[in-house]
């Protein structure tokens, strides 16, 4: 996280580690906490490990954290970790036995929409897990067709991509999710919200984005003029109303994760347009350009 120490300092909770009872050493003088601490770097070992607003496991469900993701852990108290994702500056509560040591460095990352470990390299063996797409894995060799992680278990290694790697076309990348369940706080390719689409397509293209939509709309590309034909777009547009967005396939059609289809849907802009305008959802916010996907 970077603070600026230059007052005013505007606190956006999503993204300060900081309670009545302790913050981020870093943010010592520019919030109020009992006492301040340095964080400690964890990293994921579960499949999927969901980010709470409050320790409980019925709290909402803000966004997730996918397997090899780093972590900076602040607090640890009765099975839940107060911690900040080093990806996005999300803040919250995640599981504590979601949580290991640093470990190897992550080397490659799943590129399929999820895969399998294995105990051995050997598809008819019963998989230990699941990775979905965007997970981070240390290879330490290869046996065959698979690769052997650091940490034990075996994933198909046509699987993988070098972490380095990036996906071509962001908009091909948001379409494979076509179908997918939608999940509000969803990031993975088991379920996912409208931001948490746009952030796994493009993060897959090496753009970083922001978690939420309000903090999308402000931080990503640049303003596209909004028509009332809604002419003039081209692929890879990012589309925002209030709390929601899309990312346009072509000039009229819109791929995103929503409420209305409980699914990542295709379907034209128009079309969406007018049904989120006529459920109270209001008019198009803002359409900001990336370069060109694709």
């Amino acid at each position: 996280m970077t603070v600026s120490a230059s007052p005013p300092f505007i606190r956006d909770p999503r993204l300060t580690p900081a309670r009545p009872d302790l913050a981020d050493e870093r943010l010592r003088g520019l919030v109020e906490a009992a006492r301040y601490v340095a964080g400690t770097a964890r990293r994921v070992t579960a499949p999927l490990a969901p980010l709470r607003r409050a320790p409980r496991d019925d709290a909402s469900l803000d966004t997730e954290a996918l397997h090899g993701e780093a972590v900076t852990v602040y607090d640890v108290a009765e099975g839940w970790a107060f911690a900040q994702l080093d990806r996005d500056g999300y803040v919250g509560y995640l599981p504590a036995p979601c949580l290991g040591g640093p470990g190897p460095a992550p080397t490659h990352r799943v590129a399929a929409l999820r895969s399998f470990v294995f105990p051995a390299p050997d598809l008819k063996r019963p998989p230990l897990a699941h990775l979905s797409f965007g997970a981070r894995v240390a290879v330490a060799g290869t046996e065959g067709l698979y690769a052997r992680l650091a940490d034990g278990g075996f994933v198909f290694a046509a699987h993988l991509a070098d972490l380095e790697a990036r996906e071509p076309d962001f908009a091909a990348t948001a379409a494979r999710f076509l179908g997918t369940p939608y999940l509000w706080g969803g990031r993975s390719s088991l379920g996912l919200d409208c931001s948490g689409l746009v952030q796994t397509a493009l993060e897959a293209a090496g753009i970083a984005a922001p978690r939420d939509t309000d903090m999308q709309e402000r931080a990503l590309g640049s303003p596209v003029p909004v028509t009332p034909d809604l002419a003039g777009l081209r692929r890879g547009d990012l589309v925002f109303w209030r709390g929601h967005v899309g990312l346009m396939l072509d000039a009229a059609r819109l791929v995103h994760a929503n409420g209305h289809h409980m699914a990542v849907a295709i379907e034209p802009l128009a079309e969406a347009e007018a049904r989120i305008r006529a459920a109270g959802g209001g008019p198009i916010t803002t359409i900001r350009r990336l370069p060109a996907a694709g």
